[in-house]
C-alpha cells in the first residue's frame, strides 16, 4: 500500500480552470473521502491521480514516485467506475481474471487472487455465472473484485454506488468499508452523497469549484465546519441559517452568545429544543411535518419569512398554523459572517 501526495495540482481546458492549486496529504492506509456538489472537480480530480486526465500543474506522488509522466498501468492503482463495464459473455470469474491474464500471470496465482477476492466479497457462489444472472450489488461486488486481484497500492472509487437502489446502496456501503478493514488498502472514493462520506471516510475532503473547501474527520467537519459550505453540505437534513438580527437578544445574551448584524448563526435540526416562549431563540409557525416514525422533521417559517426544518423524536403536538418556540445550547450554535461565510471563532 502507499500514501498519496498532491502538490499545486492544477488542471485546465484551454484557459478554463477547473482544479485550482490543491494540496492534500493522504497516509497510507487511509480511507478518504471526496465530496462536493455535481461539477465541483473530484472526479476529475480523482482520474488525475489515476493518470486518465493530465494534470496542467503541480506535482502528483503515490509512494515515493512522482507519477505525473507515468503510464495509468504502471502507477500502482485500481479503479472501480460508477457504471459496472463487465464483460457480458465472460462469467463472473473471468471478467476477474481477465486483467491479470493478460499481464501473463501464472494460472495458480490468478486463481489464487480470483478465489480470494471473492471470498472477501461474498461472490464465491457466482463466478461460474454471467453478468446477466446478477443483481447490480452482485455486478457492483465483481467490479470491485476485478480491482482487488490486481493487488493495487491504491484503490479509487468514482461514484461506485450511484446506480443502486436504497437498500442496495446501504448494503454495498458496508461491503467496502468491511474491505477496507480487511485489506488495510489505501483508499480514495468520490461521492455527492455525504451520508456515504460520513459513514465510510477516515478523512473528508469537501471540494467546492474545483478548490478544497476543508479537510477533517467526519467528526471534525460536522462539529467544526470552517465556513457556511461545508456547514450546510456536511449534515442531513442541512444545517438552518438564521441572520442574527431575527433572534432573540435577551436569549442570545443570556446564553454567552455575541451576534453582531451581518453574522448568520447556524442551528442543525437535531440541536433545536422546544422552549417557553420568553426564554425562546426563534419562534415560528408549524407548516408541514414529516413523520418518519424514528423521528420526525417539523418543517417551519419564522416571522422574517426564513424556513427551519427540526429533528424531533416525536411529532409535535401543535397543529398547522400554530407557533413554535425554539431554543439551542451555546455550544451548538455556530456564526458566520454573512458575505463571505467565513467562520467567526
Amino acid at each position: 500500500m502507499a500514501s498519496v501526495t498532491l502538490q499545486g495540482v492544477r488542471k485546465s481546458y484551454a484557459d478554463v480552470g477547473v482544479i485550482h492549486d490543491v494540496n492534500l496529504e493522504i497516509d497510507d492506509g487511509e480511507f478518504v473521502v471526496f465530496v462536493g456538489p455535481s461539477g465541483c472537480g473530484k472526479s476529475t480530480l480523482l482520474r488525475m491521480i489515476a493518470g486518465l486526465e493530465d494534470i496542467t500543474g503541480g506535482e502528483i506522488s503515490i509512494g515515493d514516485t512522482v507519477v505525473n509522466e507515468v503510464a495509468p498501468s504502471k502507477r500502482g492503482v485500481a479503479m472501480v467506475f460508477q457504471t459496472y463495464a463487465l464483460y457480458p459473455h465472460m462469467t463472473v470469474y473471468n471478467n476477474m481474471a481477465f486483467g491479470l491474464k493478460q499481464a501473463r500471470l501464472p494460472e495458480p496465482d490468478i486463481d489464487r487472487r480470483v478465489r480470494a477476492a471473492a471470498e472477501a466479497l461474498h461472490i464465491t457462489e457466482y463466478l461460474d455465472r454471467t453478468p446477466k444472472a446478477l443483481s447490480g450489488g452482485q455486478r457492483q461486488r465483481v467490479a470491485i473484485g476485478r480491482a482487488i486481484v490486481r493487488e493495487p497500492e491504491v484503490f479509487l472509487f468514482d461514484e461506485p454506488l450511484s446506480n443502486l437502489d436504497a437498500a442496495l446502496r446501504v448494503n454495498t456501503r458496508l461491503e467496502i468499508a468491511r474491505l477496507h478493514q480487511r485489506l488495510g488498502a489505501t483508499m480514495i472514493y468520490v461521492t455527492h452523497d455525504q451520508v456515504e462520506a460520513m459513514t465510510l471516510a477516515d478523512k473528508i475532503v469537501v471540494l467546492r469549484d474545483g478548490r478544497i473547501e476543508q479537510v477533517g474527520s467526519p467528526i471534525e467537519l460536522y462539529e467544526n465546519p470552517q465556513n457556511a459550505f461545508v456547514a450546510q453540505f456536511i449534515g442531513s437534513p442541512k444545517m438552518n441559517f438564521l441572520p442574527a438580527e431575527t433572534l432573540a437578544k435577551d436569549t442570545l445574551k443570556a446564553l454567552g452568545v455575541t451576534a453582531r448584524p451581518g453574522t448568520m448563526v447556524g442551528i442543525r435540526p437535531e440541536h433545536f429544543r422546544t422552549t417557553a416562549a420568553a426564554k425562546a431563540l426563534v419562534s415560528a409557525t408549524l407548516e408541514l411535518v414529516e413523520n418518519l416514525g424514528e423521528y420526525a422533521l417539523v418543517h417551519l417559517l419564522t416571522e422574517a419569512g426564513k424556513e427551519i426544518i427540526v429533528k424531533m423524536d416525536s411529532p409535535p403536538k401543535q397543529a398547522a398554523g400554530e407557533v413554535i418556540h425554539l431554543t439551542a445550547d451555546k455550544a451548538s450554535l455556530h456564526r458566520f459572517d454573512q458575505d463571505t461565510g467565513a467562520r467567526i471563532s
